[in-house]
């Protein structure tokens, strides 16, 4: 990666490969707990992240750094035992890679930011095909309800 590269990269780098293990584990718990369609559609994905963390661990060499190696055992939120509650774990892992790949897509560096936004478009296309819902800013977390919308503010002209 030629360009413009900081801390910020490096940083950004490291979140979206820990994002990336972390699915890489989760799909492989889910592909083994499904069946039919469903078990061909965990295994497409797992492969996809398989891939993508392979290119972050290729990018993070090339950067000059180390990249991080993979928890032996990640803790899932529950251990699917239906095919609805391994869609919503599906859907919930593609929601973190999703906001993982935020600080990438502000890096300085345009390759960065080319692959952070493809990578985030991915998650939110296979996140949708699993339940057809969308999130008004895929990867950035919920408003709660105490929080006041925001509001622009514009300066009085002179």
């Amino acid at each position: 990666m030629r360009g413009a590269r900081g801390a910020g990269a490096d940083q950004g780098l490291g979140a979206a490969l820990a994002a990336e293990h972390a699915a890489v584990y989760a799909y492989g718990v889910l592909a083994a707990r499904t069946t039919g369609r469903l078990r061909v559609a965990m295994t497409t994905v797992y492969n996809a992240h398989r891939a993508r963390r392979d290119q972050l661990r290729t990018m993070t060499i090339a950067a000059g750094g180390t990249p991080a190696e993979p928890k032996a055992v990640y803790e899932l939120p529950a251990t699917p035992s239906s095919a609805a509650q391994a869609v919503e774990l599906a859907v919930l892992v593609e929601r973190g890679v999703t906001g993982a790949y935020l600080e990438l897509a502000a890096s300085p560096d345009p390759a960065l930011r080319k692959m952070a936004a493809l990578a985030m478009q991915e998650c939110a296309v296979r996140s949708y095909s699993l339940r057809p819902e969308i999130e008004a800013f895929p990867g950035m977390p919920p408003r709660t309800a105490s929080e006041p919308a925001a509001t622009p503010t514009v300066a009085p002209s002179q």
